[in-house]
């Protein structure tokens, strides 16, 4: 077998959305967007920034140790690919060719053997991780098949376990708890979240990623397990505190079961600062009903991150998930309103 390309010549060979050459905004003068998450929640930010830009990277968190993922991290000892793949999975091309792909990747098998709940996509990317010896080239390969409409990067070159302190009830002492699998189905108030390694690396393209991008976005997602994970990776944290992009914070429709059942939105935020005080937001994007319960949200924006909340239906037909064509709206008219985006391009 030939030398693998490094990470540095990949993008040439692979072409597309990773072989433009960029002006100050971009190809085609559409900004770069570097969104971050994992899970459901970035899969919908995901599908919604591709209607705006090709010129996109996720970034999505590696402390996955549930299901077909935890089974892949606990056999092969790298990275757990299920959030990856789901974020691969939300930039496939929507030719025939890209709607076939992602069908396949998202495929779980039913089986009586070991193959029972794995998912076709985390298997195919753990053989290109074995293949290359590299996380961002197997990646950059499976894109390439999707031809994908952006890139899909870890946060974090180890893969991660999130620990937890909480608190059952306001009279009882904290409890440790160890796993995001775990933490997302156990009640209580978190009260802090960590990593395990506590200093993780980042990858050099992700941060590489922040320091051109034109737009960060955090969330929506998980808060503890998907969302919260990246300002916890110190490089990764430095570089989006330290960045001139224009950067937004996309919370949650509300409280959701598990980690965040008793929490409002502006708990959210508190919980936010309270873990990365040096953070500042320009802008807090929440669903309009959402908003309209919590009045005190936009004080509280403002004075913790210096942000504007803006406000827009976000919701779907699917009880307690974003829409993403009424993100993309959300997203357009932002980024129209920053100067961003041209009029003329819409």
């Amino acid at each position: 077998m030939g030398r693998a390309p490094s990470t540095e010549e990949l993008p040439l060979l692979l072409g597309g959305v990773f072989g433009r050459k960029h002006d100050d905004h971009g190809s085609r003068g559409e900004p770069r967007i570097v969104s971050f998450g994992g899970g459901h929640g970035l899969y919908a930010a995901l599908r919604a920034f591709r209607l705006i830009t090709e010129n996109l990277t996720a970034v999505v968190t590696v402390a996955d140790d549930g299901g077909s993922s935890g089974r892949l991290r606990s056999e092969m000892g790298g990275l757990p690919p299920g959030d990856l793949r789901m974020a691969l999975a939300a930039l496939c091309d929507d030719g025939e060719w890209g709607r076939v792909w992602r069908d396949v990747i998202q495929h779980r098998f039913t089986s009586a053997g070991s193959l029972e709940g794995h998912a076709v996509g985390n298997l195919l990317i753990a053989a290109l991780w074995q293949i290359h010896d590299d996380h961002v080239v197997g990646l950059d390969w499976i894109a390439r098949l999707l031809r994908a409409h952006g890139r899909v990067l870890p946060m974090s070159s180890l893969p991660l376990t999130i620990e937890a302190d909480v608190q059952s009830t306001p009279s009882e002492p904290t409890t440790v708890i160890r796993g995001q699998s775990v933490l997302a189905a156990t009640p209580g108030r978190v009260t802090e979240v960590r990593l395990d390694p506590a200093s993780p690396p980042a990858r050099s393209e992700t941060i590489a990623a922040v320091e051109q991008a034109d737009v960060l976005n955090l969330g929506p997602g998980s808060w503890y397990t998907s969302v919260m994970p990246h300002l916890l990776v110190p490089d990764l944290a430095r570089a989006i505190c330290e960045s001139d992009a224009l950067r937004t914070l996309t919370l949650n429709l509300g409280a959701a079961p598990g980690e965040t059942a008793d929490l409002s939105l502006v708990d959210h935020l508190q919980s936010l600062h309270n873990h990365a005080p040096e953070l500042r937001l320009d802008y807090v994007l929440v669903d309009a009903l959402a908003a309209a319960g919590e009045p005190a949200l936009v004080d509280i924006a403002a004075s913790l991150f210096g942000a504007a909340v803006r406000t827009h239906p976000l919701t779907s037909r699917r009880p307690g998930q974003h829409d993403s064509l009424k993100l993309a709206a959300c997203y357009r008219d932002m980024l129209l309103d920053s100067g961003l985006l041209a009029e003329e391009q819409w």
